[in-house]
Parts: structure tokens; C-alpha cells; sequence
């Protein structure tokens, strides 16, 4: 047969352009199947009740149905005939592609048959695999549309709507119809219509007898011939790998598999015809329990086989062996799977060790990482289609492995080594190509007995092609692009492949091997990631997430595995190769699997190293906390005894271990739970920080970012649990407990940096940062809520109720021991240290929010408070005006009303302002050590403040010192409140008579407190028992507010304020009542408080209207009797 007259079959377009549309229309058949399957994505209107009818009449008279005589049962279809054609408008004319793909592969396989064409996998083999994977790719759109159970319903509801709409058919149709009938059994259809194939088909299967009995080997006779392993022949290490059928080496062996199986199921009479065949066919049986047809659908093959066999006559036999074969692999294939799994984990674990070490080794061995890629591809591939799909069986442990996570790792090694390495494979085979391959092929050509002159001159360019190529090109960085030249050989062994070729290739072999080698090593130059996905693609495992997910399961249960278990995210970038462009709608569900999976993975390595890393910091934590102060009692106490000659402790308390004793340790062998901590948190470390980032369907994945955002909410999470607050019991730890914790957790945060690869740094900061406000990201409490709810309502509560006691001289509030009171010790959580770690940890900001709910509280005092003003408003003008007739004020003090309650809140108040000015000095001393050089400039702002500076000017000032804790004349967060509490309706003149009247209310009713038993003042405590020192520091700053409101001046009214308390206290001289005026000298003293409270007071303005000998007396006769009533009674 001439050449010309071949060149009309076109057999290398007509396979190349029908294996891809054939995988497109498989797809979509595939996606028409789910989509119908699924009661969610399922047309709603093949599911409507109003829509049963119309569905059995279809369903019973398909393909006869007639539109225009049924309108009774088609009523439903005529009413939606628009929705119903739009929407299965694509399915439908899915469905006559399939039809025109089997028109054409009918005439494809038939030319060929008459073309009586050669087929040898190690020769032609572009043809031969093209064949075969036509006849596959037919064999499984068939199986495929039988299994689409709605097809008849489908096609025919698009008919009836298309006519109806249309007032005739689609001419198509009837065609349709008649190919859907013909394949309700659909293998015994294929048998009838491969019957004249069997020949070529035959001829092209055992073409591959050698071949696969070769690759299907066990894992014994790998390690005997030292499969992969480049250091079992040291000596010939630089040597190229090479082989005459160089593609055959990575084909994979699942795929031969499906040839073999699929191939024989519609051409069984070549079994009995032939041995070799059938010993072909018994061994690919023996290997597998499923093959694949698409994705996760699959072919139960044993089953399937033994269905059609036992259907026909006189293969008996067959189905013995097939029985055969079909116990052999249930009882030996999952444990010949689980071998190889195991011998290449070794395997490529040490090719890619060498390859990692000496990239220069790529050029010569480049199969092997091809060949290692393929063999480990096939076998994952295998057991997620089996794990997946068998249910039952006596040995399950042959279909899971908690080690399949390093096979996967050890391929994305090798595919990236690959990638990073591409200019030493391009620079080896650029002069592998032009000084070796192009000689050979000369060689080659000159030796052939006879070559045609088209034939000459397609090898002969192929030559001069390969012979100009230099190395210049791959430093230059140039695109190489080879495949005009394979294409042009794909073509000429389809030429040469017919009987009767000018130049058979069946009898020049040499040709088809010499080529096979070119187009591997072309295929290294331009086409690198096609030859990485051909062996190595495993995207199909997008379909299977059940098995996939529970590998990772256990991977993460196996120790030795986690430094591996990155490999699942990064296979979940595999699955945008699942995209079909014949099938687009695909790509969103696609995209969200994918992406839902690697989400999944990688949020459980994230959970997992954030719990681990949170483990080892409560660890430190406890180890910290046991050096605590609190835990050194017991530890005295023994050295005490031990001095003192006592007994020793009975046998029943346990020894408590000293700190740093689980540093200790006999054995290095006894492995601690920090040790166990360490590794683990190491090898996930190893997985996350594997790669900086991947690509998964265009989005970017950043695995250290999950376990960022794991930690952050955790460290959140374990700070306030540090702080242990209960609000039914209001308990809470001490701020500086709290604060050791944290520290012992920031401390082994920040050790973390140099192995996990975190911005730790960025992670505290921002857990910090949150801890100060009163709600972190996650919406919840966080310290500073907890601190400022906790000495609200339990610290100052108690102390508005005289349960806790503010005493100056310790600078902390301190409890007064009452029965069924709460029993904390209230200067164990505000003395100063506590006072500067509640600052440390929460900061300014939180600072702030506790000062800002403070001054809440005050305001509602002084809202009351100028509520009682009003009720006495007419009294207290007349006083106001009679501070100079002790008589007529004496007169008019009964009828005041509340007078106690006023003095209550006033101290309440000052209770309040004397716990804030402690936290702000805890915050200044912590500021001033963090910040020196800020708290510089804003104590010398705040020195330059003059009364005559301008009012707004001096509250910033003074707003911006407060933030850092110094205190001011003014506090600007009171003037906000009280600017913002004035009474409702009343005018400033009137409110500022009231903040002056009130200033006189509480003046004239301080002598009511020297009836109170408890107003005596402690000098061991620097206060009175009631809080009532607490009224200078609540007088002096509420009415410093006040009047900066009013923008009135301040020392003028806090001069009426003493002159008013002075004629009030001085009357208690004259008062006959001693019951009343028992406490005299120690309510005295309070003025003495108020003035050094006070800069706008001084002693000298006290002085004119409260003769300091009275104070110097009082204070004497406070201390005697204080020290009266420490001396024991006789």
C-alpha cells in the first residue's frame, strides 16, 4: 500500500482527537449520572408528584411515544415545556455525542481492521496505546450510559417537550432511541459489535504478555532485582538509564490492567483460541477485585465476567478459571499490594535521598524517578479504589495503611525535584539528543534494507532536527517544542503499521524502539509536566474522599507518619486536572471539593500542633508555678521541724518532689511527656513548613497560616482559663499568678520560632493585644472583662458593704474578718505588685476600660447624689448662707434628709477613685519600665500645666497622662462622665448650684459620722474601719470635676467646702451628747486628709478656719488610744 494512499485514513488525528472527545463525552455521561443521582443537584421537576404520570408513560413507552395521541399523560410536560427543554437541552445532546462517537469509532476500528494493521506496544507504541485506549474508553461510555438509570426518562422528556415546542421531533431521535435499547445490556451488545475486532484487538493485547508479567511482579522479586535502587550498581551509576521501550517502563501497570480485562471481556473467544492469551488474562485477574471505568465509578470485574461467560455456550472452563483467579485475588492480592507499598517506601526513599544530594544524577537516571512515580501511583490508586469499594473481607488489614502518607510525600518529593531541577535534565538531554540519539537514528535509517523516499525524508528531518540542537538553547533559556516531530512520528507509525507498508515496521523494529527513546527524551525538554502528570497524576482520588480521609486519620494516629501528612493537602492540587473542557460545569463542585478537603487536612494538622504546642506551654506553666512563692511553705516548714527537732510528717502525706527534679532522669530512654510533646510538635512542624505555599483550583494555601490562626484562638482561650474566673463563685486567680503563666507560655511561644516557622512574635502581640479589649476576635471575655467585672462586683462590692477596708499604709485594700463573708484575702489581688501585673496584662487599653466602668459607677453615685441635693435644695441654700451663725446652722442640720445616704455614696465614690488611682499607679510603674522614654515627655507636658492654661488644652494634657497613669489635679475621665450625667431639664445655672450644694451637704453632715462606732481611725492601717477616709479623695476630685465642667474655679468652693466642714466639726466641741461626739478626734482628722488630698488646698487655708492644735491633738489622743487598745487586759 503506497504511502499517499494511506495518508487518507488519518488513523494517528482520527485516535488522537477521538480518545480526548471520547474522555469528554465519558466525563459528562459521568456528571449527567451523579447530578440525576443526587436529590439535590437532580432536575426538580423529575421529582415533582404532578410529574408521575408523565414520567411512567415515558418510562413504559420508550422510544414510541407518541406526543400528539397522549396529551392525557404528557399534560405536565406541556405545561413546563420551556424549563424542561431548556434544562435538559445539554443532556440530551450529551446523549447524541455519545451517539456520533460510537459512529465514528465504528468506522475508526473498521478501517483499521481493513487495513489489517500490526500493533506492538514496544514498537509502535503511540499506536498501540492509542488503540487500545479507544477501545477502553468505548468499552466504559457504554458500561457507563447502561448504568445512567434516568437516560430513557432524560431523552425521552426532552422529545416530547422538543415537540411540542417545535411541532416535530428531533430527527435524531429515533437513532438515539434505538442505541439506548440496544445497550440495556450492554456487554452482550459490545461482544456482538468487537466480534470482527477481535483480531486487532487480540494482536494489541498480547503485544503486552511480556511486558506485564514483568511489571507484575512482587515485592520479593523487586528487592531481588534491586528495583530503583541506584546504589545496587554503583559502578554504572552515571550511566543512562535506558531501555528499548522506554515509554513501557513508566506505563502504568493499572492501566494495562484495564486493557487487558476490558479487552478480553468484549472479545472472549480470543481466551480459548490462544494460551498466551489466556495465561494474560489469568494473571491480570489475579491482581485486581475492581478496575476502574471513571473516576470512582468502577467494574467489579470477577463478577461482571462470570455473568457474561456463564451466559453463553461452551465457555465452562473459562468460568473455572476465572472462579480461580477471582479466590486467588481475594485470598493474595491485598497482601502482593502491601508488599510493593512496602518496598517502595524504602526504594524511593533512598532514590530521592540520592537524587536530592546529587541533582546531576537527574540526566542519566530520569526513568527511574519516572518509573518510581508510576509504580507508586498505581499502587495508591489501587487501594482507595479498593478501599473504598470492598466491604467485606476477612484480612481489612490489606486495605488501609497508616504508612500511604510517605509514599505520597515521597512522590511531591520527587515531581519537585523535578521541577526544580528541569535545567539539568534539559542540558543532558539537548546533548543526549543531537550527540547520541541523532546518530543512532542515522545509524539506523542507513542499515534499513529498504526505505521509501517519503519515508527517507520524514526520518531524515527528524535527524537534522535533533543533530542542530546545542546546549546554547537551554542556557539561553529558549522553549523547546517537539511536538510537530512526535506527532509526525505518531503518524508515520500509523503508516507503516498497515499491511503492506513500504517500510513495515513490524519488520524493522529498531526504527519504532530508536523513536521511542527520542520521544521520551523530547518530552524531557518541552513537555515536562505532561510527562509528570502521565505518571504520576492521581487526581482521580478527588472522587474518593472517604478512603483518602480516613489514610489521614490514620496517618495522624501513627507517630512516626505526621512528618509525611502534608502529602494529603498537597494531593488535593492534583484535582484541578479532573477538569474536562467539555465539561465546565464541573469545575465550581470540583473547586469546592478540593478545597472543602484540603481545608479539612489541614485544619486537623493545625488542631493538632496547636493542641500539642498548648500541652508543652501548660506544661511549663505548671513547671513555673511550682516556684511560686505560696508552694515555698511547705518547704519552710520542714527546715523549721527539722531545727526544732520535730516529729516528721506521718507516712499517709505524700513527698512532694522539689522543682527541677523532672530534669532529672537514670535513663535517657524514659521518654517525659515534654519529650513526647517535642517530637510530635517537631514532625508537624516538618509537614506544615514543608512548603511555603500550593496552588489548589487558583487559590493560594499557606499551611503555616492554619496553624497561625489555630494558635492565636488557643493561646486566647488558655489565657482566660489561666485566670480561672467563675462569676456564681467569683473566684479568679491573682493577676500576678496569672501573669507567671503567661509569661511561661509567651517564653516557649517565642521558642517555637526557629523550628515551626510561625511569626511568633506576630501571634503574641496579637493575643495580647486582644486580652486588652473587652471582647478578643472570637467575641469572647477576655481579661480585661474578667478583671474589671471581678473587682467590681466582688472587691469594691464587699468594700461599699465594710467587709474590705482600704488601708493606705499597705497601699492595698485589706479584709476584715467577718463570718459568712467571702474569705479571699482582698490584699492578695490589690497590693502593688498585683496592681502592676493586672497593668502588665492588660495593658493601657484595658487599663482604660476598667477606669471608664469605674467612672461609670461614680456618675450614677453623684446622679443620686444630685437627686438628694434637690430634695433638700431650700435647707441647704439657708446653710450655705449661715456658715458664719453656728446657731442658725445648727438650727436648720435636722432638717436635712438623707444625710447618711450622701455620706454612704460619697465614700462609696472614693472607695472607687482610691482603687483606680492604685491601678493607675501599677500602670504608671509598668509604663515607665516598658517605655521610659515616652513616659519622659509626658510627665514634663503635664509639669508645664498652669491654671491659666486653657481648659480644653489642660483635659487633653491631662487625658493623655491618665492613659499612662500619672495622676492630675483634674481627672479627665471623670469631667467625660459627670459632663454627661447633668440632670435631666435643668439648665448649667441650676446645676451648678446643685454641684455647689452638694459640696455643702457633705460638709455639714460630716459630723454625723463621729456617732458611728466604727469611725475610728487605725493608725496600723492609715484609715478608718469604715472606708470614711475614702470622702477626701471622693470630695477632692468630684469637686475638681465638677466645677471644671462649670468652668468655674476650683479652689474658690473647695475654701467654702472647709470653712463649712470646719464650723460643722468645731460645733461637736459644744455638743452635750457624748454618743454623738465620741469620735470626734478621729473625724478631725479627715480634714487634715482632705487638704493633703487637695493642690488646691494647704494647711495654711486649713489653719484659717481649723486651728491645727486641734489636729495635733486629736492625733495624739487617736494614737494613745490605739495603742490603749493593743495593750492585753490584765
Amino acid at each position: 500500500m503506497s504511502l499517499p494512499s494511506v495518508y487518507q485514513n488519518k488513523f494517528a488525528e482520527k485516535l488522537t482527537i477521538l480518545n480526548d472527545r471520547g474522555r469528554g463525552v465519558l466525563i459528562r455521561i459521568y456528571n449527567i449520572k451523579k447530578t440525576c443521582s443526587d436529590p439535590k443537584t437532580r432536575p426538580p421537576f423529575l421529582s415533582d408528584k404532578a410529574m408521575e404520570p408523565s414520567v411512567k408513560f415515558i418510562n413504559k413507552k420508550f422510544p414510541h411515544l407518541d406526543v400528539r395521541s397522549s396529551t392525557q399523560h404528557l399534560g405536565p410536560v406541556h405545561k413546563d415545556k420551556g424549563d424542561i427543554a431548556r434544562v435538559l437541552g445539554p443532556i440530551y445532546h450529551t446523549f447524541l455525542d455519545v451517539l456520533e462517537f460510537r459512529d465514528h469509532v465504528y468506522e475508526l476500528l473498521n478501517t483499521i481492521d481493513a487495513s489489517q494493521c500490526f500493533f506492538d506496544i514496544h514498537v509502535n507504541y503511540d499506536f498501540t496505546k492509542n488503540y487500545l485506549d479507544l477501545v477502553v474508553t468505548y468499552v466504559s461510555l457504554v458500561l457507563l450510559l447502561a448504568r445512567t438509570e434516568d437516560r430513557r426518562l432524560l431523552i425521552g422528556m426532552y422529545h416530547c417537550a422538543h415537540e411540542m415546542r417545535h411541532g416535530t421531533s428531533d430527527p435524531s431521535f429515533a437513532r438515539l432511541g434505538q442505541m439506548v435499547l440496544e445497550y440495556d445490556h450492554p456487554l452482550k451488545k459490545l461482544m456482538e459489535e468487537f466480534g470482527p475486532h477481535t483480531k486487532a484487538v487480540t494482536s494489541a493485547l498480547l503485544s503486552l504478555h511480556f511486558l506485564f508479567a514483568r511489571r507484575n511482579q512482587g515485592a520479593e522479586q523487586w528487592r531481588g532485582d534491586q528495583l530503583l535502587s541506584l546504589l545496587g550498581t554503583a559502578g554504572t551509576m552515571l550511566s543512562p538509564a535506558s531501555s528499548d521501550t522506554m515509554a513501557c517502563e513508566y506505563l502504568s501497570l493499572e492501566v494495562m490492567e484495564r486493557w487487558i480485562l476490558m479487552g478480553f471481556l468484549v472479545c472472549p473467544g480470543a481466551l480459548g483460541s490462544s494460551p498466551q492469551c489466556l495465561e494474560l488474562w489469568r494473571l491480570a485477574l489475579q491482581g485486581s477485585l475492581y478496575i476502574t471505568l471513571l473516576r470512582d465509578e468502577v467494574l467489579q470485574v470477577h463478577k461482571v465476567t462470570e455473568e457474561l461467560l456463564s451466559s453463553l455456550k461452551g465457555y465452562g472452563k473459562r468460568v473455572a478459571d476465572l472462579k480461580e483467579c477471582k479466590e486467588h485475588a481475594v485470598a493474595h492480592s491485598g497482601s502482593l499490594h502491601r508488599g510493593r507499598r512496602a518496598y517502595l517506601r524504602g526504594a524511593v526513599r533512598e532514590l530521592e535521598a540520592l537524587l536530592e544530594d546529587q541533582p546531576g544524577l537527574l540526566g542519566p537516571k530520569a526513568l527511574f524517578v519516572f518509573m518510581a512515580l508510576s509504580f507508586c501511583r498505581d499502587e495508591v490508586s489501587w487501594l482507595v479504589r479498593h478501599a473504598e469499594h470492598v466491604t467485606k473481607t476477612k484480612t481489612p488489614e490489606d486495605f488501609t495503611d497508616s504508612h500511604v502518607a510517605e509514599l505520597l510525600f515521597l512522590m511531591e518529593q520527587l515531581r519537585r525535584l523535578v521541577r526544580r531541577q528541569v535545567r539539568v535534565l534539559q542540558r543532558y538531554h539537548v546533548q543526549y539528543l543531537a550527540r547520541f540519539d541523532a546518530l543512532v537514528l542515522s545509524e539506523v535509517i542507513q542499515n534499513l534494507s529498504v526505505c521509501p523516499e517519503e519515508e527517507s525524508i520524514i526520518l531524515s528531518s527528524f535527524v537534522s532536527s535533533l543533530s542542530a540542537l546545542s546546549v546554547k538553547e537551554v542556557d539561553d533559556k529558549e522553549q523547546f517544542d517537539f511536538t510537530p516531530l512526535r506527532l509526525d512520528w505518531f503518524r508515520l507509525q500509523a503508516y507503516t503499521s498497515v499491511a503492506k507498508a513500504s517500510l513495515p515496521l513490524g519488520s524493522n523494529p529498531d526504527v519504532g524502539r530508536v523513536m521511542n527513546l527520542i520521544v521520551f527524551h523530547t518530552k524531557l525538554l518541552d513537555s515536562l509536566e505532561e510527562l509528570l502528570a502521565e505518571a504520576s497524576d492521581l487526581s482521580d482520588l478527588c472522587f474518593y474522599p472517604r478512603p483518602v480521609e480516613k489514610m489521614f486519620v490514620a496517618t495522624m494516629e501513627e507517630p512516626s507518619m505526621l512528618r509525611y501528612c502534608i502529602a494529603f493537602p498537597l494531593l488535593c492540587s492534583h484535582f484541578s486536572r479532573c477538569v474536562h473542557p467539555m465539561c465546565p460545569e464541573e469545575y465550581p463542585q470540583l473547586k469546592a471539593m478540593a478545597l472543602g478537603l484540603c481545608n479539612k487536612f489541614l485544619e486537623e494538622m493545625a488542631r493538632q500542633a496547636s493542641a500539642c504546642i498548648m500541652d508543652a506551654c501548660a506544661e511549663q506553666h505548671n513547671l513555673s508555678e511550682q516556684l511560686l512563692p505560696k508552694h515555698c511553705a511547705s518547704t519552710v516548714s520542714k527546715a523549721r521541724n527539722k531545727k526544732t527537732l520535730k516529729q516528721p510528717a506521718k507516712k499517709g502525706e505524700p513527698e512532694r518532689d522539689k522543682p527541677g527534679a523532672e530534669s532529672q532522669r537514670k535513663d535517657r530512654t524514659l521518654t517525659t511527656n515534654m519529650d513526647k510533646l517535642h517530637l510530635t510538635l517537631a514532625e508537624l512542624s516538618l509537614s506544615l513548613n514543608h512548603v511555603p505555599n500550593f496552588t489548589v483550583f487558583e487559590h493560594m494555601v499557606t499551611p503555616a497560616e492554619y496553624l497561625s490562626s489555630h494558635l492565636e484562638t488557643r493561646f486566647a482561650k488558655a489565657i482566660v482559663a489561666m485566670a480561672g474566673y467563675s462569676q456564681a463563685t467569683q473566684e479568679v486567680a491573682r493577676p500576678s499568678e496569672v501573669l507567671v503563666g503567661l509569661s511561661a507560655y509567651v517564653t516557649f511561644i517565642q521558642s517555637l520560632e526557629q523550628f515551626v516557622g510561625l511569626d511568633t512574635g506576630r501571634i503574641i502581640r496579637s493575643v495580647l493585644l486582644q486580652q486588652t479589649q473587652p471582647r478578643d476576635a472570637a467575641g469572647e471575655q477576655t481579661l480585661t472583662t474578667i478583671y474589671t467585672n471581678w473587682y467590681l462586683e466582688a472587691l469594691l462590692r464587699q468594700a461599699s458593704t465594710g467587709a474590705i477596708v482600704l488601708a493606705p499604709a499597705l497601699q492595698a485594700f485589706t479584709t476584715v474578718p467577718r463570718e459568712g463573708e467571702p474569705t479571699f484575702s482582698a490584699a492578695e489581688f490589690s497590693d502593688v505588685s498585683e496592681m502592676r501585673a493586672l497593668a502588665e496584662l492588660i495593658g493601657p487599653y484595658g487599663m482604660k476600660f476598667l477606669s471608664d466602668n469605674l467612672m461609670w459607677h461614680v456618675g450614677s453615685q453623684v446622679t443620686e447624689l444630685k437627686k438628694l441635693v434637690n430634695e433638700n435644695m431650700d435647707t441647704l441654700v439657708q446653710l450655705r448662707s449661715s456658715s458664719c451663725k453656728p446657731e442658725q446652722m445648727a438650727a436648720l442640720l435636722p432638717r436635712l434628709t438623707s444625710a447618711e445616704n450622701v455620706l454612704k455614696r460619697m465614700t462609696i465614690i472614693g472607695e472607687i477613685l482610691s482603687f483606680r488611682a492604685m491601678a493607675q499607679q501599677g500602670l504608671r510603674e509598668v509604663f515607665s519600665h516598658h517605655c521610659p522614654f515616652l513616659m519622659g515627655p509626658i510627665e514634663c507636658l503635664t509639669d508645664v500645666v498652669t491654671p491659666d492654661t486653657d481648659i480644653q488644652v489642660t483635659l487633653s494634657i491631662f487625658e493623655l497622662a491618665s492613659a499612662a497613669g500619672i495622676p492630675c489635679e483634674v481627672d479627665p475621665a471623670l469631667v467625660n462622665v459627670l459632663a454627661g450625667s447633668k440632670m435631666d431639664g435643668s439648665s448649667p445655672e441650676e446645676d451648678y448650684k446643685v454641684a455647689c450644694l452638694l459640696l455643702v451637704f457633705v460638709a455639714v453632715s460630716l459630723p454625723l459620722l463621729a456617732s458611728d462606732p466604727a469611725s475610728v481611725y487605725n493608725t496600723e492601717v492609715d484609715g478608718y474601719n469604715n472606708n470614711i477616709h475614702c470622702l477626701a479623695k471622693a470630695i477632692i476630685h468630684v469637686s475638681a470635676a465638677l466645677f471644671t465642667v462649670h468652668n468655674k474655679n476650683i479652689e474658690t468652693h473647695l475654701k467654702e467646702f472647709l470653712l463649712l466642714a470646719s464650723v460643722s466639726l468645731l460645733q461637736l466641741g459644744q455638743e452635750m451628747d457624748k454618743l454623738r461626739a465620741r469620735n470626734r478626734d478621729s473625724i478631725s482628722l479627715l480634714m487634715q486628709l482632705i487638704v493633703a488630698e487637695s493642690s488646691f488646698l494647704t494647711v495654711d487655708m486649713l489653719e484659717t478656719c481649723f486651728p491645727y492644735v486641734l489636729l495635733r491633738n486629736a492625733y495624739r489622743e487617736v494614737c494613745r488610744e490605739n495603742l490603749l487598745s493593743r495593750v492585753p487586759s490584765l
